[in-house]
């Protein structure tokens, strides 16, 4: 984000010691196996993949929000960077599983 961050992200990047792009990803997998024991989903349901995405979208629309109060624009590539990080591995459980299962029932 060029540099900008909020006073809450920073103490939390600084609290665990992981870059920004870590914690994406690690919030993503929580929210997504989180939400699964929560709901009660099975791996490869698409709810538990949603909720990451409204997850994501929300704190990028927090980001956006946080830098039109700094007097920042909006940064397109890397609020789309920062979605991508956060939903890459739940994407890629949940279609890994749903594939396989369709080649399962296939045999």
């Amino acid at each position: 984000m060029n540099g900008f961050l909020p006073e809450a992200k920073e103490f939390l990047i600084d609290l665990v010691g992981m870059s920004r792009d870590a914690l994406h990803v690690h919030i993503g997998l929580a929210i997504f196996f989180v939400t699964m024991l929560v709901l009660r989903r099975r791996v490869g349901d698409w709810l538990p993949w949603a909720v990451a995405l409204l997850v994501a979208l929300a704190g990028e629309a927090w980001d956006i929000r946080d830098r039109w109060v700094a007097g920042m624009n909006a940064d397109p590539a890397g609020h789309m960077h920062d979605i991508v990080n956060t939903l890459f591995w739940p994407t890629v459980i949940t279609l890994f599983v749903r594939a396989r299962g369709r080649f399962k029932r296939r045999r």
